[in-house]
């Protein structure tokens, strides 16, 4: 089972034994991991799920699509390289132990 490691700002963590098929989003959002608002429910509609990846997570997942991709210019923190929606993030059974920074804001 894929363990996430959630980190907000202030270094705070939270982590996470998550089922294969879950979003880092959903996952998330039923833990109530703070910072991860997900507003459209995680229909690729409103970038309040805004995470930042990290190390080691590069490969992990397929690449942004062209959605996920505008969407990630509409964020309330700065875009970063390793900026991704934790929507369009699942976990599968290949994935081990991923951390996710959580931005400051999201709205």
């Amino acid at each position: 089972m894929p363990k996430v490691t959630y980190v907000q700002q202030d270094g705070t963590e939270t982590v996470l034994d998550l089922p294969p098929g879950t979003t880092v989003m959903r996952g998330a959002v039923a833990a109530g991991v703070r910072g991860i608002v997900a507003e459209c429910g995680g229909n690729l509609m409103c970038a309040t799920c805004h995470v930042y990846t990290g190390e080691g997570v590069d490969g992990v997942f397929p690449g942004a699509t062209d959605d996920e991709d505008e969407l990630l210019d509409c964020t309330a923190e700065p875009r970063r390289d390793n900026s991704r929606l934790s929507c369009r993030l699942t976990l599968t059974d290949r994935m081990e132990h991923l951390v996710i920074h959580v931005p400051g804001a999201q709205t």
